[in-house]
């Protein structure tokens, strides 16, 4: 039984482990703990996206979708090997899945056949998903088996568990095929070799974007609260656009659509594209601090 770990530490661990992280907007609030418990942790899952490309499978982990809100994991792991975080909490990853491999994880034994879906995993595992088509096609770079591994050990490392606490999504839930490619086995004996050492140290931290990189359409939506909501708020104050009568604040309102509205207008753009929902051009062009 372990604790979960806080944001800080997750990061912290990551990076000591060697690995390029890259915190994902407001990764560090962005979970369904409103929708049951996170913890006790007990291990690490790893699953296969079936997407391609870094930014669009990113987003797709951290919104979610309409059958399946976000986060979809804990951090998302490119073809180059860079992490990109995306949740910290409960995560819509793991699913249901069978008692018995759960009791074989936290004992750390060899794990059974998973022939029933019976136990809630979003509460016990951290998930890491890796860009991949999951056709079995799809190539798995070095750099991202390397990304793999040292994730895997991070997070054991710093709980320390062994390498059994290790598991894909294919072991957890019937039915499942992910991580297709690779061996599991394979995987956790490459992180019980690491462990079995130290880590490799901190990889230097990428430096801050200067603005805030476009979140997508689909961020601006009521109910959203995020300093990017705010920053944006008081960037359009800044160009003459602002529509408040109180704020700029956190929650996403009619007043910001309007004001989003009226810098879209001030651009030229005209009819249903000034409909106050910010788009990549415009947004890069508003110039909304980083936060």
């Amino acid at each position: 039984m372990a604790t979960p770990l806080s944001a800080d530490k997750l990061l912290k661990a990551l990076r000591d482990e060697g690995l390029h992280v890259v915190e994902h907007r407001s990764w560090r609030t962005n979970n369904r703990n409103h929708k049951g418990p996170w913890g006790p942790t007990h291990g690490v899952m790893i699953h296969h996206t079936v997407t391609s490309g870094t930014s669009s499978s990113v987003e797709l982990c951290y919104n979610g979708h309409s059958a399946l809100p976000g986060p979809l994991c804990h951090g998302v792991i490119a073809k180059d090997g860079t992490v990109h975080l995306v949740g910290n909490g409960r995560a819509n990853h793991a699913g249901l899945g069978d008692d018995d491999v759960l009791r074989a994880v936290i004992a750390e034994k060899a794990l059974p056949p998973d022939n029933e879906a019976n136990t809630d995993g979003n509460r016990h595992f951290y998930g890491f998903e890796c860009v991949n088509l999951g056709d079995g096609k799809d190539p798995w770079p070095a750099a991202q088996l390397l990304a793999i591994e040292r994730a895997s050990a991070a997070v054991c490392r710093a709980h320390g568990w062994s390498e059994r606490s290790v598991i894909g999504h294919l072991e957890w839930q019937p039915g499942k095929v992910d991580p297709r490619g690779f061996s599991m086995n394979g995987m956790r004996g490459r992180v019980a070799k690491r462990l079995g050492g130290a880590p490799d140290g901190p990889s230097d931290p990428p430096p801050r974007p200067r603005y805030e990189p476009f979140p997508g359409s689909a961020f601006f939506k009521v109910g959203r609260n995020s300093a990017i909501v705010t920053a944006m708020g008081k960037r359009l104050v800044a160009e003459g656009c602002g529509r408040y009568t109180v704020g700029p604040g956190p929650a996403w309102s009619e007043a910001d659509r309007k004001s989003y509205a009226a810098w879209q207008r001030k651009l030229g753009y005209t009819g249903g594209d000034a409909d106050g929902v910010p788009g990549k051009t415009s947004w890069d062009r508003l110039k909304v601090p980083n936060v």
